[in-house]
């Protein structure tokens, strides 16, 4: 027969332990507190940062509105038409600006994205009966030059890249590599296009011949976009549309620009207005943060609201 213990030390250890299992749900309360209020306190400075993003200055002061166009030209960059097309209206829109700079350094990206820009900049032109110049660093290619012939006038350094009036869709074939390593490729379809251009599967010569023809429209939409900004300033040669490059010297001389400057001289020379303002919607470091800790802090308010449903 077990031994019995007495009933007074029966009860305080039974008393002990319930003290010792409120102490560690209070705990544990307070750390979920804690925790949420780090996350809220953390949301609201992100937040509050987040409705902080860089623009202009206020001024009444006649000026030159500056809008960057850095980058490849894509949906989630902070060369998109929404980005862009953000900043070229506010630049617009100031009555103090007396022209409108665009700085072009990038080798081109979206055709879609870089149409956008065009049509909403010769749109904002006659809307506002404000000029807008283009001004090339580095390079101002591909798509790049789709938006930058909107503007009335194009300025480059002349080592500048100018150019590559072209349309290219790339991709890998696979099927060889599969050979050697024994593997099938095992694919369905519902329509006898869906495949067009499957990396893994033989070329078809239709979906070529399909692929081209579109992107040749493409071509054919930059093409027009192209005669209609430069007009009879362009110096059409047979290798104009081939989708090749030349520097600034050579850009000028074949009309695809208007002359050799920079920022400051078009400004200075051009607009006569030295002052310039940037109108650049940039990413701010809060945006960073939030794209790469959102996700984070997301989780950890999830964990903290399971860690408190537990304690009830």
């Amino acid at each position: 027969m077990a031994p019995v213990a007495p009933v007074g030390l029966e009860t305080a250890l039974e008393r002990v332990a319930t003290e010792l299992l409120h102490q560690r749900k209070t705990e544990r309360r307070w750390r979920v507190f804690f925790r949420l209020a780090w996350l809220g306190l953390g949301a609201a400075v992100l937040w509050a940062t987040l409705e902080q993003r860089v623009g202009p200055s206020a001024t009444n002061t006649p000026h030159t509105a500056l809008v960057e166009l850095r980058g490849e030209i894509a949906a989630d960059s902070e060369a998109s038409a929404e980005a862009l097309v953000s900043a070229l209206k506010s630049a617009f829109e100031d009555k103090a600006a007396r022209a409108v700079v665009l700085r072009i350094n990038s080798p081109g990206g979206s055709p879609v994205q870089s149409g956008i820009v065009n049509d909403e900049i010769m749109r904002l032109k006659a809307k506002h009966k404000k000029k807008i110049y283009a001004v090339v660093e580095e390079a101002c290619a591909s798509g790049a030059y789709y938006i930058a012939v909107a503007a009335d006038e194009i300025y480059v350094d002349k080592a500048s890249v100018v150019g590559s009036i072209g349309v290219l869709m790339d991709g890998f074939g696979f099927i060889g590599l599969m050979d050697k390593l024994g593997v099938e490729r095992r694919l369905l379809t519902a329509g006898e296009n869906k495949a067009m251009l499957d990396p893994f599967s033989p070329v078809n010569d239709k979906h070529q011949r399909m692929a081209k023809a579109m992107i040749e429209q493409v071509h054919r939409q930059f093409v027009a976009a192209v005669k209609a900004g430069r007009g009879s300033r362009l110096k059409e040669t047979p290798e104009t549309f081939s989708g090749l490059f030349w520097n600034g010297e050579e850009a000028v001389r074949l009309g695809l620009a208007d002359g050799l400057g920079n920022l400051d001289y078009v400004a200075r020379e051009i607009v006569k207005a030295e002052e310039i303002i940037d109108y650049t919607t940039h990413e701010n470091l809060a945006e960073r943060l939030a794209k790469r800790l959102g996700a984070g802090m997301g989780a950890g308010a999830v964990k903290a609201l399971r860690e408190l449903a537990a304690l009830r």
